[in-house]
């Protein structure tokens, strides 16, 4: 089963530009184990880290003319996708056990990030089975 675990950017939390290059390089450690097992066992389809609100676009077209682009940041979003791990993974529990090793990742002072990781499943074609 293929799943997206979506991660937030929280605008509530500690910016990670402020993170000392020790919390840095610990979060970033605990993510690359994650990501290494994923990929050694052959689960990990595909993942990225996305552009910060700033670079990101809204586009809209109703077919006739030109098509509005809208700059961000959104000022009314709360929630903002940094990025995603796009998995194929026996069970829905699996999925579920990845997203909460994600989200305990370390943080700030080496605590636990307790981010909301978002569980997708990927929708299937109409002839294949849920």
């Amino acid at each position: 089963m293929k799943y997206m675990l979506l991660m937030n950017y929280d605008p509530g939390a500690q910016p990670i530009g402020e993170w000392t290059a020790d919390e840095m390089r610990a979060s970033g450690e605990a993510m690359g184990v994650i990501h290494e097992e994923l990929a050694t066992n052959g689960e990990l389809l595909g993942a990225a880290a996305l552009a910060g609100p700033a670079a990101a676009k809204i586009v809209t077209h109703d077919g006739v003319g030109s098509p509005v682009v809208t700059d961000g940041p959104f000022a009314e979003a709360k929630e903002l996708l940094a990025g995603y791990w796009l998995i194929d993974v026996e069970s829905e529990e699996r999925a579920i056990e990845i997203a909460a090793r994600t989200s305990a990742a370390p943080g700030r002072g080496g605590r636990p990030t307790a981010r909301e990781i978002h569980v997708r499943p990927v929708m299937r074609g109409p002839d294949a089975e849920m």
